[in-house]
């Protein structure tokens, strides 16, 4: 947590209330917020106990109070809120998937840098203690070389074809709402698949009910995922190296636990996490923490890998024959 950087929300959803939640009860300041209607930002600020409430998401981010804006609208919106947000001279935290498309984030990132400006993905994934020690043993090598990732996202989730999930106007489906999750756990650990295989299924409404994947890079590893809003699974992960490997509990995404275990299956560390709140507080202080550095991307999650794990949603989307309107 930075002193003095001020936090402005945008929109007043459901993960719009997870975040501010874990920022005001670990001590972030939570400047204002803005929704389309007065009543809707009133009751949210209310409620979480923020100064400015805004019945716009325009005076929202002409807000003088506010450093930086959380964009938590629908997939559809974010390029559009964030540019807002940028062209206002605040940086921005963008909820995933980061926009609609590859061209979109491009323009986002470009938009960024030409302001010298923040722009980070709201990936919080990637900033939980339990994904921080990952990284640590990864990088000492105790797995020997890291092979392959396997992951799922599955969730029982509703199938009111009215239910934003479902509706391809607002860019629901399995893969930008889940399948991001562990897409982009396979771009941390192996970068950008140099060829991808993906098979789907869909919904009535024409949302995809799930997604597999199967990605190889350039250096021989695997990761296959697999993402459905239609059927709960483990949501679990597991890397696997040539010395051992690392088995990610449920629920692998949020603060779990995990166990290495070396090659002749012998655990060797057991990782329990000790996390306040939901855990979203990480990444709004990596973005506090850059901004106060003077940096306009950061490097457990750069803006350029945004761009790129939005490419490899739309090739994704071009083997599956998914498209949504307006593109």
């Amino acid at each position: 947590m930075t002193d003095g950087i001020r936090w402005g929300i945008l929109a007043t959803g459901g993960i719009a209330h997870s975040f501010t939640e874990d920022l005001v009860l670990t001590g972030h300041t939570v400047q204002a917020v803005g929704s389309r209607s007065q009543q809707s930002a009133d009751a949210f600020a209310a409620e979480l106990g923020i100064p400015n409430a805004h019945a716009s998401y325009e005076a929202l981010v002409n807000d003088p109070e506010v450093d930086v804006v959380y964009v938590s609208t629908p997939h559809p919106f974010h390029a559009q809120n964030a540019t807002l947000a940028l062209n206002a001279g605040k940086h921005v935290l963008v909820e995933k998937s980061f926009t609609l498309n590859a061209r979109e984030a491009r323009a986002v990132v470009d938009l960024g840098r030409e302001k010298n400006l923040l722009v980070q993905e709201a990936m919080w994934t990637r900033f939980l203690p339990h994904m921080v020690r990952i990284r640590e043993i990864l990088a000492a090598g105790t797995l020997g070389d890291v092979h392959s990732l396997m992951v799922d996202h599955t969730q029982d989730l509703p199938d009111d074809p009215a239910h934003r999930l479902n509706a391809l106007a607002l860019g629901g489906g399995a893969l930008l709402d889940l399948g991001v999750y562990p897409i982009s756990f396979a771009s941390a650990l192996f970068g950008t698949p140099q060829t991808i295989l993906a098979s789907a299924s869909f919904k009535p409404t024409g949302a995809d009910a799930q997604v597999a994947t199967i990605f190889r890079y350039a250096g021989g590893q695997m990761a296959t995922t697999l993402s459905a809003s239609d059927t709960k699974g483990p949501n679990t992960a597991s890397i696997l190296g040539t010395d051992g490997r690392i088995d990610i509990d449920s629920v692998w995404y949020a603060p779990t636990t995990f166990r290495v275990l070396n090659s002749a299956n012998e655990v060797t560390e057991t990782f329990v996490s000790d996390v306040v709140g939901r855990g979203m507080q990480y990444e709004a202080t990596e973005v506090e923490e850059l901004i106060a550095a003077g940096k306009t991307t950061g490097e457990i999650l750069s803006a350029e890998e945004s761009v790129s794990m939005m490419a490899t949603l739309d090739a994704v989307r071009e083997q599956i024959g998914l498209s949504y309107p307006g593109e």
